[in-house]
């Protein structure tokens, strides 16, 4: 029988007691693969995001119960949440799982989401087969990792881009296994099955800009971004301009030109000074996916061509 360390075992009764405190009906869900979310409301109502079902109710929790979770949860980050401090964002022990929790002043009970890191890996041939994207789609994905494109998958809120970029990931370890891949992320998520890969994430000292500027002495051949939500989106595009191609970003954003537009907005948040040429050049492949009632859906595939008279030209793919 294995010993498990001080810390193994401290992490274990951590988990064992949150599993606890959470009830049957959540731990259900967290062990289950098909379950993206799970969510409470102010009013106590649980609900589950499930792959391919959408949002459906399941049950409830006493407001007592879910602040004692939180309080665990905080406990365990070494945090204390006050009145001004009433927000929590950490990753639980729990397959990885992002949380999310808010109190009181902001909301009138407690709430909370348990966003679940993915447990199967989806190809981009499943993407086809599931009607997801279209075989056309794929093969523009597919062209752009073997050329060395950047690519920016672009969607709202739950609309699949963190699986569709391992989706991609997966497809650069399977055309380009030598290459050197830097993630940066501020949650882990991102998976990559390539021999050469070192996974970043930020910190409370350590921003997504201080990373980036780290990770150009890593000797990457791709530097890959989880999330683009801030003026570091400028320091991506400069790192994927200077010999770095075939980088990945997502972005929040529910089109092609809107994420665009939704990058020019992140860059202004450092700079005055007008960057669509950088965006230009770094930017080859922008991919929007979106939710739909029962599933995901790609959108129209966009090429960034360059710049001609100020504005972006653009070609949408087959």
């Amino acid at each position: 029988m294995a010993v498990l360390t001080p810390r193994a075992e401290t992490e274990r009764r951590l988990v064992a007691a949150m599993r606890q405190q959470l009830g049957t009906v959540v731990c259900d869900r967290l062990d289950d693969p098909a379950v993206i979310e799970v969510m409470l409301n102010p009013d106590g109502t649980l609900w589950e995001d499930r792959l391919g079902k959408g949002m459906t109710p399941i049950g409830n929790m006493a407001p007592a119960a879910a602040e004692s979770f939180i309080s665990t949860v905080a406990s365990t980050m070494r945090v204390s949440m006050t009145r001004d401090a009433p927000v929590l964002e950490c990753e639980l022990p729990i397959r990885g799982a992002r949380f999310e929790a808010l109190l009181s002043p902001v909301v009138p009970a407690p709430v909370f989401a348990i966003r679940l890191k993915a447990v199967r890996l989806f190809p981009l041939a499943d993407y086809v087969t599931s009607g997801i994207m279209t075989p056309g789609q794929k093969a523009a994905i597919e062209d752009a990792v073997s050329l060395r494109r950047n690519i920016l998958i672009a969607g709202g809120t739950s609309s699949g881009k963190t699986t569709l970029a391992n989706a991609v990931l997966a497809e650069t370890a399977r055309t380009s296994p030598d290459d050197r891949i830097v993630i940066l992320e501020d949650t882990v998520e991102l998976q990559c099955a390539a021999r050469n890969v070192i996974s970043l994430r930020t910190s409370e000292h350590v921003d997504m800009r201080r990373l980036l500027k780290a990770t150009m002495r890593l000797r990457p051949d791709r530097i890959v971004v989880g999330e683009v939500r801030d003026g570091a989106a400028l320091d991506m595009l400069k790192a994927w301009n200077t010999g770095h191609p075939g980088g990945l970003s997502t972005v929040h954003a529910n089109s092609a030109a809107a994420a665009l537009t939704r990058l020019e907005q992140l860059i202004a948040e450092v700079t005055a000074a007008p960057m669509r040429p950088v965006i230009a050049e770094a930017v080859n492949l922008i991919v929007p996916i979106a939710k739909t009632a029962t599933s995901r859906s790609v959108g129209q595939i966009v090429r960034l061509e360059g710049m001609y008279g100020g504005e972006f030209v653009c070609s949408a793919t087959e």
